[in-house]
């Protein structure tokens, strides 16, 4: 009886591992699906990505251009258009017309373009007309040109995304190593060393982290343009250090509260003062902890939206902010969009998948004490 019991055990185990697993495929293949269109969009042809979907890239069978010829002058578009022998209206050249099992006319472009294109059905392989230059011509600053879907040339100025992404990297690093080195030093003596309202003053720091970052930005905006600090790269690296420090202190203090006494008692009985002790012992050993919040503080400093366009504005756009202008001046170009969107996940992936073996150590920190 009891090795059945134990079989019916194992079996609803397996099961519910065998369900948690599927659950668990699901959700990464609904985020990553999105992520791997964008992905592949940003380096497709602009004219691609208005005829077919993403997902045309693999390898199908589909109509190729082959050849392309002009009409006549004097061709009205208006009215019905005889080609080798068929007869149909613009609207039904444009979509397309088989003239044989091997050869399919469209016409190109608008009603003025007048030209005739000859697509025969080939077998396409992966990656067929994928291009780099969506990329150079987001990073560009100068004027960039294509061809839409309806056959027209397209000139704009580029968003000169470069600058962006070196403006962010300003931004990112000075903010994302201040607060640690301010919060591992505060979390320190908060943890092992004795002073007047040490408790009170913790107290106030774990209340910060209820604040909301909105009720504080027109005060600090006053005071950045009363002390001519406003729309400079100081301004943001002393905002983000500020609104970070709470959440910095409480997840290194739960981490540096846990070290073993030993090893802080055998450091005072060596004659090693609390600021050797920190930098010898403390910081090597809260590595995981450390990085944890390095990843979370340069994830919410790259993303960050709303505290870059009230400190910095347009003088120095960030990512975030390039990204939107992107949005309100190239609407309809998805290939430029796309790029951008893509180069602005490069960097905070590179970060998140290096630091990522100490993530899950750090999240755990001073969670289970024994």
């Amino acid at each position: 009886m009891s090795a059945q019991v134990k079989a019916n055990e194992k079996k609803k185990i397996s099961i519910g591992r065998f369900t948690v697993g599927v659950v668990l495929l699901a959700i990464v293949l609904l985020w990553t699906i999105p992520t791997f269109g964008i992905f592949i969009t940003s380096f497709r042809d602009s004219k691609d990505i208005y005829g077919s979907g993403w997902w045309t890239i693999l390898p199908h069978k589909d109509l190729v251009k082959v050849d392309e010829f002009a009409l006549p002058d004097s061709t009205d578009p208006d009215e019905p258009i005889t080609i080798e022998g068929r007869t149909a209206s613009f609207e039904e050249w444009r979509a397309g017309i088989a003239i044989s099992e091997e050869r399919t006319l469209k016409w190109y472009g608008n009603k003025r373009s007048r030209k005739i294109e000859v697509y025969q059905e080939k077998w396409i392989g992966f990656g067929a007309n994928m291009t780099f230059r969506n990329y150079t011509d987001v990073l560009s600053g100068g004027e960039i040109s294509y061809t839409d879907g309806q056959g027209n040339t397209i000139t704009r100025q580029g968003s000169n995304f470069g600058d962006a992404v070196l403006n962010s990297l300003a931004v990112s690093i000075p903010a994302t190593v201040i607060p640690i080195l301010i919060a591992a030093f505060a979390a320190y003596a908060f943890a092992w060393m004795e002073f007047p309202g040490r408790r009170p003053l913790f107290v106030m720091v774990v209340a910060l982290l209820v604040v909301p970052l909105q009720i504080a930005l027109i005060p600090i905006l006053r005071d950045y343009t009363n002390w001519n600090l406003n729309r400079t790269f100081l301004s943001m690296w002393l905002a983000h250090t500020g609104f970070g420090l709470p959440l910095a202190i409480y997840l290194l203090y739960n981490y540096i509260s846990t070290l073993p006494r030993d090893i802080f008692e055998s450091a005072y009985l060596d004659g090693a003062t609390p600021f050797v002790t920190f930098v010898r012992l403390v910081l090597p050993l809260s590595i995981p902890a450390l990085a944890s919040f390095a990843i979370f503080q340069f994830l919410w400093v790259w993303n960050d939206y709303l505290v870059a366009l009230v400190f910095l504005g347009d003088t120095n756009r960030v990512v975030t902010s390039a990204l939107a202008a992107m949005v309100g001046e190239k609407g309809q170009d998805w290939h430029l969009l796309t790029s951008g969107a893509f180069m602005s996940m490069i960097l905070p992936l590179a970060v998140f998948f290096g630091l990522q073996r100490f993530f899950v150590r750090g999240l755990m920190a001073g969670s289970v004490k024994g």
